[in-house]
């Protein structure tokens, strides 16, 4: 669960949700008010943001509190009821100036070393497990020629990297290449894009070239996989097979060293033992160096919470095994990288940042000049990041 909070503004969740959170601030400005940017991707994260909610009236007791994000939009009496939450702000409406009385920014605001951009919304998919689409709605794209201007805008506020966010990011309008092309061309001096999680299966030949042959575009790429079982994938209704998956990790690695991230499911209805192994062999298959691993978590309304369920003890375990597996393959990569000189974008408070593949790099000298990309040495390595000295 990614958690992140800004002055006023609580996030949880996804990219994009953060990158949204950074236009909320803005436009709260200095009310006395807490927005909470709620995630509703799993049960566990309904819990998250109703904790969220509650720990906000307790810190702050005599303020408006806001509730936004998906959460809120899969079940909105749930979070009205809350005596807590003064008003509930629509996913629709929470980007627009008028719901929180403020002004459209004529910059757009910067809160984080690296400046998330939402390019892309909702999702036009139905995967049998996901409850996004109810939260989101259907897909939507920002134009070219807007998010050009705004990264733009970011370059000239002095980000060095940017990172394009969406709900299915590879659904992109006018394809995710295009996109990424326009914005290389048309803003020559942004030193670093990042992609955020794509669907391997709508990866096609522009957007192939640029991550493998541009290098502005960082060597790192998350990708939507959840299982390694082809039976479970089209119970999933996933798009690809297993076979796909790993033909286009073998093509990406033989043209640049790319680290590949992954998002896995496991127990996830009618998974049997060998459809767990066949996930979690997915890990060598597909070179994984960062793993976001969930256990199954039935969503009402959706089609898999219909299935015939794997015992949530039995889901936690193959979780865990499959964690504890992803852990002992990064520590591995993260060993293979000392010596090595990697560039940093420096990051709050100063002591750290991400290398290209995005490794996390802890300094052993602060930094203060924030959002700056410095070269560091890399000298050690522990479990989950990398240690390093300026040169």
């Amino acid at each position: 669960m990614l958690a992140s909070s800004l002055p006023n503004v609580i996030t949880l969740g996804c990219r994009l949700n953060l990158a949204e959170s950074e236009t909320i601030r803005s436009l709260v400005g200095d009310r006395d008010m807490v927005v909470i940017n709620g995630c509703g991707v799993t049960n566990e994260a309904m819990r998250h943001t109703r904790a969220a909610i509650r720990r906000a009236r307790r810190d702050r007791p005599a303020a408006e509190i806001a509730v936004t994000g998906c959460a809120p939009e899969m079940d909105r009496r749930a979070f009205a009821a809350m005596p807590e939450v003064d008003r509930i702000v629509p996913n629709a409406a929470k980007l627009l100036p008028a719901t929180w009385g403020g002004f459209p920014n004529r910059r757009p605001p910067r809160a984080h070393a690296r400046a998330f951009l939402g390019v892309q919304n909702g999702c036009d998919h139905a995967c049998t497990f996901c409850a996004i689409p109810q939260g989101r709605g259907p897909s939507r794209s920002e134009p070219v020629g807007a998010v050009v201007a705004h990264i733009a805008a970011l370059v000239e506020q002095g980000a060095n990297e940017v990172v394009l966010t969406g709900v299915d990011l590879t659904s992109y309008a006018d394809g995710l290449g295009a996109l990424v092309e326009a914005i290389l061309v048309g803003v020559p001096t942004l030193p670093r894009l990042r992609l955020s999680s794509l669907d391997t299966i709508e990866i096609d030949d522009r957007l192939f070239d640029l991550v493998t042959g541009e290098p502005r575009v960082m060597p790192h790429l998350h990708l939507s996989l959840q299982a390694g079982d082809d039976l479970i994938l089209k119970r999933m209704k996933r798009r690809h097979a297993r076979r796909d998956a790993v033909a286009m990790v073998e093509r990406l690695k033989a043209k640049r060293d790319i680290a590949i991230g992954a998002d896995l499911i496991a127990g996830f209805p009618t998974e049997d033992e060998a459809a767990f192994a066949n996930t979690l062999s997915l890990l060598d298959d597909c070179d994984i160096v960062q793993a976001h691993v969930f256990p199954f978590s039935p969503r009402d309304g959706t089609p898999a919470a219909r299935m015939p369920q794997v015992p949530v003890v039995q889901a936690r375990e193959r979780a865990a095994r499959l964690r504890e597996a992803a852990a002992r393959r990064r520590a591995t990569w993260l060993a293979g990288q000392i010596r090595t000189t990697q560039p940093i974008v420096i990051e709050k408070p100063g002591d750290r940042g991400h290398a290209p593949n995005f490794a996390e790099v802890r300094l052993d000298t602060p930094v203060p000049a924030i959002g700056t990309i410095a070269t560091a040495r890399i000298t050690a390595a522990t479990a989950d990041h990398l240690i390093g000295h300026l040169v």
